[in-house]
């Protein structure tokens, strides 16, 4: 992961064992006067801890208002190859127009290859049994002479059947369009990942062309930025890079935190990048969704932890670490490093 002075005070600090018995030790009796200030070890006051003085500053509550504000989140990520920062929000499907993969598919020539196969699959299909055909034939007749007792023409039921099947895909077209969906920093159907919070706020400035240039408050954004702002929170830290050595640990070694949190980052990322691959590795009933609806069930605990426990039990360590990796692999084929 990044080092601290990039990313601020946001990490975990561990209490120092030493300094707590030292406190202890001079809360004794026999201190000849209570309210006398606090020592530390050069004789001087005390003084507080500058690293839980920093979350309360003015300029750490002016990150997350700038944020807030803005609708645009932060984001870090750690691969194999390093870590980086981007920007990730979430708006209505319809308002946003997808990052364009066409360069990106072009340069992959198994990709390419795949849309060929796609495409001469959804040509006609011929049907060339005889018998089959001529069952098709009465069924479609039997058909017609129910319409014609009813009174119902050809036309009227092809005109019915046309118009339901409109108004169904309207309504189909309007819930996905008010569904809020991730946008990231992306060009071309790459991932813009930047090393440090500088290079980051450098780009944001340029003006050059990037999927998230399309929002409302993007140029906002860019008067305003500054790199003390590029300070991501905890559930926006994604380390992608430990999750295949974690799930090779053996179940009772599975962090699942981490685990739930790669699987959130990396169906995100798949939609936004145009990733059908890994969107159907962590699709609903795979072996990868089962187990990330294993691992939520142990974190809620009680009956369903337990029952979650049972299940992971029963997911193989290999198999997920397989998954995982194909995973991250794919995803780091459509980073674009920038330093």
């Amino acid at each position: 992961m990044c080092p601290e002075s990039l990313v601020g005070p946001r990490r975990r600090r561990v209490s120092n064992p030493k300094h707590t018995e030292v406190s202890v030790a001079r809360q004794s009796p026999q201190r000849p006067d209570a309210d006398e200030p606090e020592l530390d070890d050069t004789t001087g006051p005390a003084e507080p801890d500058e690293a839980d003085e920093a979350d309360d500053t003015p300029r750490a509550a002016a990150n997350r208002a700038l944020w807030e504000e803005l609708r645009i989140d932060p984001v870090e990520i750690a691969l194999p190859a390093g870590t980086g920062f981007t920007l990730r929000a979430y708006r209505p499907a319809g308002s946003l127009t997808p990052t364009d993969v066409t360069e990106r598919d072009q340069d992959d020539p198994f990709l390419a290859r795949r849309q060929v196969i796609e495409e001469e699959d959804d040509e006609t299909v011929v049907i060339l049994d005889e018998d089959l055909a001529e069952e098709f034939a009465g069924d479609d007749e039997t058909e017609r002479s129910r319409r014609r007792r009813s009174g119902t023409t050809d036309a009227d039921a092809d005109a019915d059947a046309d118009e339901d099947d409109e108004a169904e895909d309207e309504d189909d077209t309007d819930e996905a369009d008010d569904e809020e969906v991730p946008v990231f920093l992306s060009h071309r159907g790459k991932l813009l990942l930047f090393k440090t919070p500088e290079s980051l706020v450098s780009f944001i400035r340029s003006g050059a062309p990037n999927d998230l240039s399309q929002l409302d408050s993007w140029n906002e954004l860019s008067e305003r930025v500054e790199p003390a702002d590029i300070v991501p929170l905890d559930e926006d830290t994604y380390e992608l890079d430990l999750v295949v050595e974690n799930l090779r640990g053996g179940h009772d070694a599975w962090d699942s935190t981490l685990l739930i949190e790669a699987g959130e980052v990396a169906r995100d990322l798949s939609y936004a990048l145009q990733l059908p691959a890994v969107l159907d590795m962590l699709s609903a009933g795979s072996s990868l969704d089962n187990l990330d609806e294993a691992l939520r069930a142990t974190v809620n605990g009680g009956i369903g932890g337990f029952m979650g426990r049972r299940r992971l039990k029963k997911i193989g360590a290999q198999t997920a670490s397989l998954g995982w990796r194909t995973i991250v692999g794919k995803i780091s084929a459509v980073v674009d490093w920038r330093d």
